[in-house]
C-alpha cells in the first residue's frame, strides 16, 4: 500500500483506465503541528468529485494544536531567519527529489481528491517539483545590495548594504484546484527566506497538502518551521486575526481574498485571486488551427478550473471565418469521462453544485441571446466542454469567471477594439495575443491592463520562477519564487560610516 493509503493498476492490458485497489487507511491521515503528525479533535471526509465515493479521512486539528502551531511558528522565527543557506536549501532540494521519487503516487492522491484527469495531475507534480528546486537555488543566492553613498559630499566615507529580512511567520491558504503546486508557491518561498509558515490546504483536497508535510518531515527544518493545518472557515478567520502571523499569502476567490484583506488591515497580505482570461487571435497570426487546438485545451485543461484557463476569446473579424470551426473542432474533440482514463482530457469540476453554477451562467447567456455552438450540458460534476458565440458583455459567462470548460467567443474588427474588450473586465491576471508582430506585441504589453501578457500563446502559461499575479480584481502582490521571496521579506539598510571607498 501507498502511504497515502491508496494503490493503483491498469486494469488490464489494452486498456488505459486506473484502478483504486485499496483507498483507506485505518486511521485518519494525520495534521502536522509544528513538524509532527498528530490525530485531531474531529475529521472531515475526503470525496472523489468524479462519483463521490470516499478517499480519505483526515484530522482537523482543534484549538489547542492550533495554538502549539502558532505558537512554536512565533518561537523559532529569529532562529529561522538567522539559519544558514545551505541548510534551508539543502531542505528545499531534498523536497524536490523526494516529490520526483513520489511523483507517480502523488499524481494518484491529485487525481483522487481533485478530480483532475491524470495526465493533468502529472503536470501539476512535475510543476511542484520545479517550485522547490528553483527555491533551493534562490535560497543559495538571496544576497543584499551594496550602494556607496559619497556621490554627494555628506556621504564621503559611507557605504550602505540592504538586506532582505523575513517580515514574520506566514500563513499560506491554498485552493482546491492545484492542491499540490499552489501550495509549493506559499511553502517553497517561505522556507527559502527563513520564514515559518502555517499552511492551510483546501478541505476538499487536503491530501497533497499533507503528504508534503511528511516529506517535510524528513528535513532538519527547526521545529516550528511548518505546520500542515486542515481546518474550517471560522478557524482559519481566526488565524487571519491572529497579530503573530504578520503575513497572510492567500489563493483563491475574489470576495474571500478581499473580505480577509479587510479583516487584517495592517497585515501584508498577498492576493492571488480570480479573472476571465482573454485569447486574442490576430489577423497576421499564420497557424489559426493552432491557435484553435492551444485555446480549447487550455480553455479544458483542469475542467477551466484554472484562474488563467481561457474563458474570452476575442478574435479579428479577418480570420474569424477560417478560426471558429477550427476551434469548434477543437473543443468537441476534448473527452470527457472518468480522470483515471488517461485518454481523458476533461474531468469533473469539484463538485456538483459548481456545474450547475455553471449550466445556469451558460443558460443565462443563452437567453440574452448567445447561441451554444457543441456543449452546455452537464453529467453530475462534469460539464460537457461548451462553445458560445454571440456572447452580451454583461453576462455572467462573459463577464466574470465561470471557472469551468466554457469558451465565449467575441468577433472584433482591429487590434484596438480586441485590446478594449480584454481590458472591459473586473479582473486582470493574464492575457494571451496570438500574433507574430513584435510592435503589437509591445503594444500588448502596454496597453492591457494585466499583470502578464503571453504573446504567441494563451493566457495559461505560467513559469513557475517568472513573477505572477494580477491587477483590479485579480490581487495585489506577485507570486514566482523570487517575487514571492521579495514579497515576504522586507528592506533593512545597514550604513557604514568612516570607510575607504
Amino acid at each position: 500500500m501507498h502511504p497515502t493509503g491508496w494503490v493503483f493498476t491498469l486494469a488490464r492490458p489494452g486498456r488505459n483506465t486506473l484502478v483504486r485497489m485499496d483507498m483507506i487507511t485505518p486511521e485518519p491521515r494525520p495534521a502536522w503541528i509544528a513538524g509532527r503528525p498528530e490525530q485531531g479533535a474531529s475529521t472531515i471526509v475526503v470525496n472523489h468529485p468524479f462519483d463521490g465515493s470516499e478517499v480519505a479521512t483526515v484530522a482537523v486539528p482543534g484549538p489547542e494544536q492550533v495554538e502549539r502551531a502558532v505558537a512554536a511558528a512565533v518561537s523559532v522565527a529569529k532562529e529561522f531567519r538567522r539559519s544558514a543557506a545551505h541548510l534551508r536549501a539543502g531542505a528545499l532540494d531534498h523536497v524536490s527529489r523526494r516529490l520526483r521519487e513520489r511523483s507517480e503516487e502523488l499524481a494518484e492522491v491529485i487525481t483522487a481528491e481533485n478530480g483532475k484527469p491524470f495526465k493533468w495531475a502529472e503536470a501539476e507534480v512535475r510543476r511542484a517539483v520545479s517550485v522547490f528546486r528553483i527555491a533551493a537555488e534562490e535560497a543559495r543566492r538571496f544576497t543584499g545590495d551594496i550602494q556607496r553613498l559619497d556621490t554627494d559630499a555628506a556621504g564621503e566615507g559611507r557605504m550602505a548594504i540592504t538586506r532582505r529580512i523575513p517580515r514574520g511567520p506566514v500563513l499560506g491558504i491554498a485552493p482546491f484546484n492545484f492542491p499540490l503546486n499552489l501550495v509549493a508557491h506559499k511553502v517553497a518561498p517561505s522556507l527559502a527566506v527563513g520564514a515559518p509558515i502555517i499552511v492551510k490546504p483546501a478541505p476538499r483536497t487536503p491530501l497533497s497538502a499533507l503528504i508534503l508535510g511528511e516529506i517535510l518531515a524528513e528535513t532538519e527544518l527547526p521545529e516550528g518551521a511548518f505546520s500542515v493545518l486542515p481546518l474550517g472557515n471560522a478557524e482559519t478567520s481566526a488565524l487571519v486575526a491572529d497579530p503573530r502571523l504578520p503575513v497572510v499569502s492567500f489563493t483563491g476567490s475574489g470576495p474571500v481574498g478581499w473580505s480577509l484583506a479587510d479583516a487584517a488591515p495592517r497585515k501584508h497580505v498577498v492576493l492571488e485571486l480570480g479573472g476571465n482570461a482573454a485569447a486574442v487571435v490576430l489577423r497576421d497570426w499564420p497557424d489559426v488551427e493552432g491557435a484553435a487546438h492551444r485555446i480549447a485545451t487550455f480553455g479544458n485543461y483542469q475542467a477551466g478550473q484554472s484562474c488563467i484557463a481561457v474563458q474570452r476569446v476575442i478574435v479579428e473579424s479577418a480570420v474569424a471565418d477560417e478560426f471558429v470551426p477550427a476551434l469548434l473542432e477543437a473543443v468537441q474533440a476534448q473527452q470527457t469521462g472518468d480522470p483515471y482514463d488517461t485518454n481523458v482530457d476533461v474531468g469533473p469540476v469539484v463538485d456538483e453544485a459548481a456545474a450547475e453554477r455553471i449550466i445556469e451562467w451558460v443558460d443565462e447567456a443563452v437567453a440574452a441571446g448567445a447561441k451554444v455552438l457543441t456543449g452546455g450540458k452537464r453529467d453530475g460534476a462534469t460539464v460537457e466542454p461548451t462553445l458560445l458565440t454571440e456572447v452580451p458583455a454583461s453576462v455572467k459567462a462573459w463577464s466574470e469567471e465561470i471557472f469551468g470548460p466554457v469558451l465565449a467567443v467575441s468577433i472584433v474588427d482591429g487590434v484596438d477594439e480586441a485590446f478594449a474588450a480584454v481590458n472591459d473586465s473586473a479582473y486582470g491576471l493574464q492575457a494571451g495575443v496570438f500574433t507574430r508582430d513584435v510592435h503589437l506585441a509591445f503594444y500588448a504589453s502596454t496597453e492591457l491592463e494585466v499583470g502578464g501578457v503571453i504573446i504567441g500563446d494563451v493566457p495559461s502559461y505560467r513559469a513557475d520562477q517568472m513573477p505572477y499575479g494580477g491587477v483590479k480584481g485579480s490581487g495585489v502582490g506577485r507570486e514566482g519564487v523570487l517575487a514571492a521571496m521579495h514579497d515576504l521579506t522586507e528592506e533593512r539598510v545597514t550604513v557604514f560610516t568612516g570607510i575607504d571607498l
